[in-house]
């Protein structure tokens, strides 16, 4: 305490440095990671030869159709408006392959509720020398077709938008909270760049905006705003301070820390608030320069849309990632569609909604996917294109598909992936995930796997994780 009663830690929140709440808190949570006597916590370093530094993980919020994106299904064109019990694949909707998902339903001429299956509503077309199939909504992310690997065969189990909950940390939203795959790259590799958060996370987040649960907070992503004059909430110093007041009062806390360690010298928690406070000093100016995009080409600003409209926002956080990514930073997570259930949740008029949303990502992924290349980036840069759930064959309504939890499709790129290829396959209507079906967390293994890290290694003593908690390698996709 100090002489007037004020607590140390509030008057040091208190002199200017802006983010120093949020880099103490961090840096505090690291300490309370000691944990039991033996347990030796992760080193830093990766446990084998990694593939990848960093994760550029992309989240379509809402529920992005397989089917008229990367998982082409003809027969739909071909069965449309046909019940589904009319068809071969009746047996889809028998209850021990439904377990939960919603039944989607419309009235026939008699008034009797029927499952109808619902056509294509976007054509396909065939792409560099793989020759896989891609929407015409995707047209862009085709043309770097031969550097992505499509996995087709993607399940969970929650079948509302909990699921962009579970699709990130492998729990459903009911069950306890548990880390996101981001807090355990966080937990599990050191910082590449001391002047800036290892975990990032751009864009709108609702139903849990928290990544490091029992990890505790020094693993939860710092969210960022692409806004050069803000970019983080509490960024700023508190009140009228100029640089240098408060690169003074800086000075000042850093006298009174360095006095106090030489009388405690085995203080860790003293020690690890003078590298919190270093830290936010340092993020300060650190944050916004790599948000502002002023030494930028014009013609890498439109390599990621800067020149249209519709493209620039998602062009702007994307852009922003490639220079987070070039200073080292391990994890970016940028979320696409706002309100609470996602954008990309097409209900109905799913035509005209997810035309409009594909042309604002489209063309920037794939300009990121360009960049990191000539840029010598994309073989150590792991690019993630997810989404928490697919949409139904059949018709929601006149014009939209409901939520669909039992197939649906990913990507992934860069970072030792193999480039070209469709892994795993949903049945010929899109229904059930039937070659190589991979639950969500087989993407979290696969991308600790590439980091140089072994899932069954991201654990804390007291916090059981189960088996599908670690997931799988996804060995086929690698190069």
């Amino acid at each position: 305490m100090l002489a007037n009663g004020l607590s140390r830690r509030h008057w040091l929140n208190q002199v200017g440095l802006g983010f120093g709440g949020l880099a103490l808190s961090s840096m505090l949570g690291k300490e309370s990671l000691a944990g039991p006597q033996g347990f030796t916590p992760p080193t830093g370093l990766p446990q084998f030869a990694p593939k990848a530094k960093s994760v550029i993980w992309l989240f379509m919020r809402g529920g992005v159709s397989h089917m008229e994106s990367f998982d082409p299904k003809p027969a739909l064109n071909q069965l449309a408006g046909k019940s589904i019990s009319e068809t071969p694949f009746a047996d889809v909707q028998s209850p021990e392959k439904l377990k939960k998902v919603r039944v989607v339903v419309v009235n026939d001429a008699n008034g009797q509720q029927r499952t109808e299956l619902y056509p294509l509503q976007t054509g396909f077309k065939k792409y560099g020398q793989s020759g896989i199939e891609i929407s015409d909504w995707f047209p862009h992310i085709g043309s770097q077709a031969d550097d992505i690997a499509f996995i087709r065969s993607m399940w969970t189990t929650d079948d509302n938008h909990g699921a962009q909950v579970q699709f990130h940390s492998g729990r459903h939203m009911l069950e306890p909270r548990v880390p996101t795959i981001g807090a355990w790259v966080n937990y599990g590799l050191g910082s590449l760049n001391d002047n800036l958060p290892q975990f990032i996370s751009i864009g709108p987040r609702f139903f849990d905006r928290r990544d490091g649960h029992y990890l505790g907070p020094a693993y939860d992503a710092v969210p960022l705003k692409i806004d050069p004059s803000n970019p983080l909430d509490y960024a700023n110093p508190e009140g009228d301070i100029t640089g240098a007041e408060q690169q003074r009062s800086f000075g000042l806390v850093k006298e009174l820390n360095q006095l106090a360690s030489q009388q405690y010298p085995l203080d860790a928690t003293l020690e690890a608030r003078i590298k919190s406070y270093e830290l936010a000093y340092r993020m300060q100016t650190a944050v916004p320069n790599i948000i502002n995009f002023d030494d930028e080409t014009a013609s890498t600003k439109n390599l990621y849309g800067f020149d249209q409209e519709e493209t620039r926002p998602f062009g702007e956080q994307l852009l922003s990632a490639r220079r987070f990514v070039e200073q080292g930073v391990r994890f970016i997570q940028i979320m696409h569609g706002d309100g609470a259930a996602g954008a990309w949740d097409q209900h109905s008029n799913l035509k005209t909604m997810h035309s409009k949303l594909s042309l604002q990502v489209d063309r920037p992924i794939a300009g990121l996917l360009q960049d990191l290349k000539q840029r010598g980036l994309f073989d150590e840069t792991l690019v993630v294109f997810a989404t928490e759930f697919g949409r139904t064959p059949g018709s929601q309504g006149a014009d939209g598909r409901d939520h669909h939890p039992f197939g649906f499709s990913v990507w992934m790129a860069g970072g030792g992936i193999q480039g070209g290829i469709a892994h795993g396959s949903t049945d010929e209507i899109g229904f059930h995930a039937v070659e190589h079906p991979h639950y969500v967390t087989d993407i979290h293994a696969t991308i600790l796997h590439q980091l140089g890290l072994h899932s069954h290694r991201m654990e804390v003593p007291g916090h059981k994780r189960l088996e599908q908690d670690f997931g799988h390698v996804i060995h086929e996709i690698l190069a």
